[in-house]
């Protein structure tokens, strides 16, 4: 059995020379005011021994008003960002909210400048018959009769001026007077 207290045989016959150069460590002399340490660690400072379910506040203000947790500022920064979110997202469909309603109002006002001009695709406008209901019968046979479908002219019953030919000759007499030809 080897002995850890006993050198080795073959390192007990190499000579240990020392050099003048080399300052071998000496013993440290200690104070008489030294206190050895306990092998023992003392309680924490940051729990209360008559209540250790409460989280100490150790992160103190520059002020020393006020003290928290870690744990209570970063779930304060979590909601402060939460409430962030939301008041963005609500300010966001606000926005969207009033653009479109500035779109409506503006669809509206060309709706009622040209009515059914945004409402089809074939973009043909169609008057609107206003009045009593009396009035809007008549004005519908009226509209289904075209004056240049009608063969017959009755000047007695239509209120349409007539457009006579023009002559030219008759009116270079009247710009220029007559020559008397005949």
């Amino acid at each position: 059995m080897y002995d850890s207290y006993r050198p080795h045989l073959l390192l007990a016959q190499v000579p240990l020379t020392v050099s003048p150069f080399i300052n071998l460590p000496t013993s440290v002399t200690l104070p008489y005011t030294y206190k050895s340490v306990t092998s023992t660690l003392p309680p924490s400072v940051t729990v209360d021994p008559s209540n250790p379910d409460v989280k100490a506040r150790f992160v103190v203000s520059s002020s020393g008003e006020h003290a928290a947790h870690p744990d209570e500022i970063l779930t304060a920064c979590q909601s402060l960002g939460q409430h962030l979110k939301k008041t963005r997202d609500d300010a966001e469909t606000a926005i969207k909210a009033w653009e479109e309603s500035i779109k409506q109002r503006d669809l509206a006002e060309k709706r009622r400048v040209a009515p059914g001009w945004l409402d089809r695709d074939e973009k043909l406008l169609q008057p609107q018959a206003t009045g009593s209901p009396d009035s809007k019968g008549n004005a519908e046979i009226r509209n289904a009769e075209s004056l240049l479908d009608s063969a017959e002219t009755d000047h007695g019953s239509s209120n349409i001026p007539s457009i006579k030919p023009r002559d030219q000759g008759e009116e270079l007499d009247r710009a220029f007077g007559g020559l008397g030809v005949e």
